[in-house]
């Protein structure tokens, strides 16, 4: 039987919630759209978004990738707070800060051996 790890099941949370992000960016709803429209965004950013977030979740669930993984979740969720607490929608940097600060401890529980 396979030993329960606390860091895989972090890191494979981890993977979900870009999944979820990913596919909540690809098929960004009215309101979504309307998000990066008025922070700036083009039309087209969501789709950028949606898919470093997918690639992000791929990278995650991959062991051997798992830290390059956490470090593109961590600039992706740094370009997100930076991007709500710009526009002062501070309550909506809770979010992004939380999962910017456990991709920063995936990745460095899964720092490459030099």
């Amino acid at each position: 039987m396979t030993k329960f790890s606390w860091r895989t099941a972090q890191a494979f949370l981890l993977s979900a919630f870009f999944l979820i992000g990913a596919i909540g960016n690809i098929f960004a709803s009215e309101q979504i759209a309307a998000d990066y429209a008025r922070w700036g965004y083009p039309d087209w950013f969501h789709y950028v978004t949606g898919s470093l977030e997918l690639i992000t979740a791929i990278l995650l669930a991959l062991k051997p990738l798992r830290f390059w993984g956490a470090a593109l979740g961590t600039a992706i969720m740094g370009g997100a707070a930076a991007t709500v607490l710009l526009h002062g929608e501070y309550a909506h940097a809770v979010a992004p800060l939380v999962i910017l600060a456990l991709s920063v401890l995936v990745g460095w529980f899964n720092k490459p051996k030099l």
